[in-house]
C-alpha cells in the first residue's frame, strides 16, 4: 500500500520544531505518509515560494496543520490552505502541544489531537 504523501503547514516564526517532529514520525517504519514538502523554509520567502508551495501542495494527497499558538495568524498558513482548498486537497489540523487549548486556522478542517493513533487513521 502506497505511502499518503503529506504536506505540512505550520508556523515558521514559532513552530518549526513540530515540523521537525512530524518528519520524524514519517521516517517510523510502520509510519502510513510521507512529508512531501513543508511551508516556508525561510524567515524571508523567495518571491517564487508560492509558486513552489502550490506545486508541492499539489503533489500531495493532504495537506497537514499543525496547530500553535499563532497558528490561525500566520500568513504563510493561511496561504497555504488556500492553495490547497483551491487545489482540491484535503487539509486536517493537528493540535502542537498537549498543554493548552489553540485557535484551528481558518478554512483549514477539523482540529485533531496529535497522537500516533490519529496520525495512522487519517493517514491510512
Amino acid at each position: 500500500m502506497r505511502k499518503k504523501r503529506v504536506f505540512v503547514s505550520f508556523d515558521f516564526d514559532h513552530d518549526r520544531v513540530l515540523k521537525d517532529f512530524i518528519i520524524g514520525q514519517a521516517k517510523l517504519p510502520d509510519s502510513p505518509f510521507d512529508v512531501v514538502d513543508h511551508s516556508l523554509k525561510e524567515a524571508a520567502p523567495e518571491r517564487d515560494w508560492p509558486i513552489k508551495a502550490r506545486t508541492a501542495i499539489k503533489r500531495s494527497d493532504l495537506v497537514l496543520v499543525v496547530v500553535g499558538a499563532y497558528t490561525h495568524r500566520a500568513q504563510g498558513v493561511l496561504k497555504e490552505v488556500a492553495m490547497a482548498r483551491d487545489e482540491g486537497i484535503p487539509i486536517v489540523q493537528m493540535i502542537g502541544y498537549r498543554d493548552r487549548s489553540y485557535t484551528p486556522v481558518p478554512n483549514a478542517g477539523r482540529l485533531y489531537a496529535w497522537n500516533w493513533d490519529n496520525l495512522k487513521q487519517l493517514f491510512s
